[in-house]
């Protein structure tokens, strides 16, 4: 089985809604189990058991939302000093609303959780214009539900826009089951000391 792990927060409900539809697209791919986990519940150890990892965030001013930078601090900056990350896929998908019809910040945000995941020396999955809805959905970085007006009326996120979320699901555990037991990337750079490891998964003090 290859394992898919999306890990998401949500507010309004409307992120929830994103990663369900994200869930269920890696789940139409044989061969796959996938885990729906909220950020702040995610463990490394499910981390390390997964194939591919997807990461979805509301939008807060330009940025992740601040449950998802601290599952990232705590666990794939962990993991990437013990380059336990080196080969898993990735991908990235988000919502939010804000003033203006210009993606409020959409590609500032996402392209900051796949900085993360390259830092790690993951394969990062983009978001093709052939992804059904991503007209709507797609920022050729991972699929974004627009969920405000221009005016910052709370509309939600439509059919069309899960629809995307959906396929982006599917494309990244397409891309997992593809590459699993393959090892691509080079090894060989010189490992981080045994105390930064332990200084920064938090078992000795600053």
């Amino acid at each position: 089985m290859t394992n898919i792990l999306v890990v998401y927060t949500s507010t309004l409900g409307n992120t929830h809604k994103m990663a369900e539809a994200v869930a269920d697209g890696a789940r139409s791919i044989a061969a796959t189990s996938v885990i729906l986990r909220e950020a702040t519940a995610a463990t490394k150890e499910e981390v390390r058991a997964c194939d591919a990892l997807l990461l979805g965030t509301p939008v807060r001013h330009r940025s992740a939302d601040a449950r998802v930078k601290q599952f990232i601090e705590n666990t794939i900056e962990v993991l990437w000093l013990t380059d336990e990350l080196v080969g898993k896929v990735g991908g990235v998908f988000s919502v939010g609303g804000g003033y203006g019809n210009a993606g409020a910040g959409v590609e500032i945000t996402q392209l900051g959780l796949l900085a993360a995941m390259a830092g790690a020396g993951m394969i990062i999955v983009p978001l093709p214009k052939t992804t059904p809805g991503a007209g709507v959905a797609g920022s050729h970085w991972g699929a974004h539900g627009r969920s405000g007006g221009p005016n910052m009326e709370p509309i939600g996120i439509t059919a069309e826009m899960l629809q995307c979320a959906y396929h982006h699901g599917a494309n990244v555990a397409r891309v997992a089951v593809a590459l699993q037991g393959k090892d691509l990337m080079a090894r060989g750079n010189q490992a981080p000391s045994p105390e930064l490891i332990a200084l920064f998964s938090g078992t000795q003090t600053a």
